[in-house]
């Protein structure tokens, strides 16, 4: 159940990767509505502590290490810096932003271990695993390559093939090897320490079941694990980088980077409160404090099974009390890819962009992906700033700035009481109104609601638009004066308003129009939540400073910039990961687009083979019947194969481009006399065979016509 009337809020955004900058996909994901949830927390007094950082262990860092040719430490020393640079830049509000190389999370995480060895948490196991014998090391799972079963291709990894999408581990590999040394690894025994999730299941089981106000999406990932059944997980791993195991018997082996990224809260809140003279644990073991978690849905199940599995067996700190995960934002029709380069980078953007934070704060949070996923494009962002911020906002801030300069020299002009019943039922409205806003805000954004708050946000702009409409002040000023400077004060009464609520979500915005209204806070009206919805929040006689705009007009051809920017990736992209050439480049008219398509070239031809190798293979048509996706995988689909011979299951790494419901009854192109094999626990008897183009989508290959199903191929 949630909690009711927390006396303060543990509230905790997402441990990045040190390995490359943050873009607008994760901004959208967590950091933008933490932040939006905490500066609205702080506004309405509460205590709060928001806490976040860099991971900087496991192997994307080494990766990262390799490719740059610096070491695992340099890596996360360069992207640390400009990750928190840009944070601050963007007005990301933590209060502690740190990093888990830091002497107290490798001491808070180690004695997190120690505790649940001691209590005899862990299952000890012996199994075996690739080790490289030139490199001298064991190998994690990306730094294992190899042939793909799936779909052949030569460059696939040991979790996965990137290229079909298939998920994979190191055995199912064809002719693997080592990318440290090049050398065919072998199999050696190792120990490792497991935490048993399936005898804790029950206990897990109880603690998602109390929190059926969960969001769906969340809820609903963490029944579709438990459903499957939660099975022993590794919390210790063969590497050289990352936190030494605390045990004598342990050497060569670090804490898997799982169990020590969310420890990474606790080590975190830990600095922070020696910093400013506070008591951790009052965040972290008090039961009056409400723990909530802000991630993206890739990071669900670490965040709502297994590291609360953790703290119910270290056994004294709190579980967290929601997880509000956003799904994920594409950009310009594709997924955001960073091996891609396919991203708004937050570092470009606020060099590109000088000033637009807000803007991009607004247009992130006005199109975020809370129940599904959503999509960022250039012209959207520019039809949201003039239509919305520009129009709406700023329209309704500047005349009301404006007019008072015009007609009262820029002085906050007092009000009457008027005599006319219509004039005094339209103030009535109007105040009573905007006297609502401020809860009807703040609940949504306790619920997690952060596109509803923003639309309501709008909706007083919009309201102080309204009043200006029908009272027409241009026009009263020259027959009735004080009517003119009551419709004057109501309109600067609701400008003060909105610095207050809009402060949350454009943060420099609040900033400038506190400014610009020289709203100052007193004894009796304090510039926060609490005081919101007042209709004196600016003293009668206050001196307004010069009028300035909030937002400027964006033009197309500034937007342009943007698109082509992306279009010279998009060209760019025509060239793999290693560097080879892709069929198909793009060339979408743009200079960089068309010498790039120039420049590339068809793929080499692989070995001829002869007619007698070409007829072993047995493809044929079928029509899918029945698709859902594998639990506990992001690839692949389940899908029935209608093959005229009473059907065949079929599983295909293909779930990021397609969804069940619209391959449903697609006629399809399959290898049918390929050997059954086991993924996922469960078996595939064929191969979809798809198309793949120059951006890495897939696309089916149905006959141009219907084709009766068994139809063979020749």
């Amino acid at each position: 159940m949630p909690l009711e009337n927390p006396q303060r809020f543990t509230v905790t955004a997402a441990l990045i990767y040190a390995n490359g900058p943050i873009h607008i996909g994760h901004l959208a994901g967590c950091y933008l509505p933490a932040d939006i949830y905490v500066r609205y927390l702080r506004s309405t007094g509460r205590d709060v502590a928001f806490i976040s950082g860099t991971d900087e262990h496991g192997v994307p860092i080494t990766i990262r290490a390799k490719k740059e040719g610096m070491t695992p430490q340099q890596v996360v020393d360069k992207y640390y810096t400009q990750i928190k640079d840009s944070f601050e830049q963007f007005g990301i509000s933590f209060d502690i932003y740190s990093r888990t190389s830091n002497p107290v999370h490798h001491e808070t995480s180690q004695q997190f271990f120690t505790t649940l060895y001691d209590k005899g948490y862990f299952d000890e196991e012996v199994t075996e695993q690739y080790f490289d014998e030139v490199a001298n090391q064991f190998l994690a799972d990306r730094y294992i390559v190899g042939t793909c079963p799936v779909c052949a291709n030569p460059n696939a990894y040991g979790d996965q093939c990137e290229r079909c999408g298939t998920a994979l581990s190191p055995n199912e590999l064809i002719e693997p090897h080592s990318t440290l040394s090049g050398s065919k690894p072998v199999k050696r025994q190792t120990k490792n320490w497991n935490l048993p999730l399936d005898r804790m299941q029950p206990d897990i089981e109880a603690y998602v079941n109390s929190h059926t106000e969960w969001k769906t999406n969340v809820f609903g990932q963490c029944q579709s694990w438990l459903k499957e059944g939660l099975r022993p997980r590794a919390m210790t791993r063969d590497l050289d980088w990352g936190i030494k195991v605390p045990l004598p018997d342990a050497d060569g082996k670090v804490l898997y980077v799982w169990f020590d990224a969310p420890i990474g809260y606790i080590s975190m809140t830990k600095e922070w409160a020696a910093e400013q003279g506070r008591d951790w644990e009052l965040y972290w073991k008090d039961q009056n404090t409400k723990l909530v978690h802000f991630i993206g849905k890739d990071n669900i199940v670490f965040h709502c099974i297994i590291f609360p599995a953790m703290l119910m067996a270290e056994g004294s700190l709190i579980l967290a009390d929601n997880v509000p995960a956003n799904e994920f934002m594409n950009l310009e029709g594709d997924k955001i890819s960073t091996s891609r380069n396919w991203a708004v980078w937050l570092h470009e953007y606020l060099d590109d962009l000088p000033g637009k934070q807000d803007v991009l704060r607004y247009v992130l949070t006005a199109n975020a992906p809370e129940t599904k996923d959503s999509e960022f494009t250039w012209k959207d962002f520019q039809t949201r700033n003039n239509s919305e911020l520009v129009a709406i906002l700023g329209n309704f801030v500047n005349r009301a700035v404006v007019l008072t300069h015009k007609f009262n020299g820029g002085v906050v002009p007092g009000t009457s009481v008027s005599d006319d019943e219509t004039q005094l039922a339209l103030d009535h409205a109007l105040l009573d109104e905007l006297a609502q806003y401020p809860d009807r805000i703040g609940q949504a954004i306790e619920q997690y609601r952060f596109r509803e708050a923003l639309g309501l946000l709008l909706d007083v702009a919009r309201l102080g638009n309204k009043y200006f409409a029908e009272t027409e002040p241009w026009k009263v000023a020259k027959t009735d004066p004080q009517r003119a400077n009551t419709v004057l004060n109501r309109a600067l009464q609701i400008a003060a308003n909105l610095a207050i609520l809009c402060e949350p979500f454009l943060p420099f915005t609040a900033e400038k129009l506190r400014a610009q209204l020289n709203l100052m806070a007193s004894p009796d009206r304090k510039l926060d939540w609490t005081n919101a919805g007042r209709a004196d929040l600016l003293v009668e006689g206050t001196q307004l400073a010069p009028a300035e705009l909030l937002f400027a007009k964006l033009e197309d051809d500034f937007i342009q910039l943007q698109i082509d920017k992306l279009n010279k990736t998009k060209a760019m992209n025509a060239i793999d990961n290693a560097g080879a050439p892709i069929s198909g480049a793009p060339t979408d008219g743009t200079p960089e687009a068309l010498e790039q398509a120039a420049e590339t070239t068809i793929p080499a031809p692989k070995d001829t083979i002869t007619y007698d190798d070409f007829v072993k293979l047995d493809i044929r048509i079928g029509t899918i019947t029945e698709a859902e996706r594998v639990p506990k995988s992001d690839k692949l689909l389940k899908l029935r194969v209608d093959d005229g011979m009473g059907g065949r299951q079929i599983l295909s790494g293909i779930a990021k481009h397609f969804t069940p419901e619209e391959l449903i009854g697609q006629q399809v192109t399959f290898l049918a006399n390929l050997a059954p094999r086991k993924m996922m626990g469960q078996e595939s008897q064929g191969m979809i065979l798809m198309a793949e183009d120059a951006d890495g989508s897939l696309a089916l290959l149905p006959p141009h016509k219907a084709v009766w199903n068994g139809g063979t191929v020749s």
